[in-house]
């Protein structure tokens, strides 16, 4: 007779959707509950427990506790991602952006740019892919961070190699200059590319761990605020604005903006998108 599946009672959810919320920032609604019941099963089968609340009581107590939290996170995260998303907003990135940074970072050139929940890479080497086009950098020292509190999905990203489906919505000019031909037909990140980009593992609810992020000239963190409750949120943009260098550019998801979050920054109008800006003047 087969073992009946364990259920995930009403207390042992708030239990475990607060704790996951306190480690990653990740909200976990009522409507939501059968995701992380369905998502964290698994764990209770390898670790050989029982019961959700056995499984609470190991992400709170066991001396693998740390390990464990970075594994739930890894299953109840999304990181459906392409490269050339958003095409509107990277559109504003290269018309409008980029050749103002070259003129007000000429002096130093040097930029440094932070994809923040970058998944699997695709953003992260699209803007690569985007500052070598531009033509407007030679001699620069050019730095991309992408970081992401999955593991696994940064080993992805840090291998380069990618199928069809990543590559869906990429111009042809780019799979040709920017990629090389890889096994099965897949295709990996040109060493032009990936001399740019370098990735880390990274907790946006850890202010410790945020503590070791450098100042950066453009942010761009899309579709990763809409998994925040508000207060993680509020948190979040003030430290981002804390890493920005005056006059630096944080770009959202088109679903997000920072209505109620924060006032510091400036809402800038470019001719095709909308973006936030670190004012000049505030220090």
């Amino acid at each position: 007779m087969n073992q009946e599946r364990p259920q995930l009672d009403d207390e042992t959810f708030r239990l475990l959707s607060d704790l996951v919320h306190d480690y990653c920032g990740i909200s976990f609604h009522e409507d939501m509950r059968f995701l992380l019941e369905r998502r964290l099963h698994t764990r209770l089968e390898i670790l050989g427990l029982h019961s959700f609340r056995d499984y609470y009581r190991y992400l709170r107590f066991d001396s693998n506790r740390q390990r464990e939290l970075e594994e739930a996170a890894e299953l109840l995260t999304t990181n459906e991602t392409y490269f050339f998303r958003e095409q509107p907003q990277l559109r504003a990135f290269t018309g409008d952006i980029l050749p103002g940074m070259a003129e007000s970072r000429g002096r130093r050139k040097r930029l440094r740019i932070w994809s923040a929940g970058c998944s699997t890479g695709e953003e992260a080497y699209t803007i690569a892919m985007l500052l070598l086009e531009s033509g407007l950098f030679e001699g620069w020292r050019l730095d991309v961070f992408g970081t992401d509190i999955s593991r696994a999905v940064l080993a992805t990203a840090r291998r380069g190699v990618y199928r069809q489906h990543a590559l869906r919505e990429t111009d042809e000019r780019f799979i040709h200059r920017y990629f090389e031909t890889a096994e099965d037909g897949a295709r990996r990140v040109s060493d032009e590319v990936r001399r740019i980009v370098s990735f880390g593992h990274l907790n946006l609810a850890d202010p410790q761990m945020m503590g070791l992020v450098g100042e950066m000239d453009v942010i761009f963190c899309r579709n990763v605020l809409i998994y925040f409750g508000a207060e993680v949120k509020r948190a979040l943009i003030g430290r981002f604005y804390e890493h920005l260098a005056p006059g630096g550019y944080l770009l959202l998801g088109h679903s997000e903006s920072l209505l109620n979050l924060s006032t510091d920054f400036e809402l800038v109008h470019l001719d095709h998108d909308l973006v936030y800006r670190r004012p000049e003047e505030k220090r």
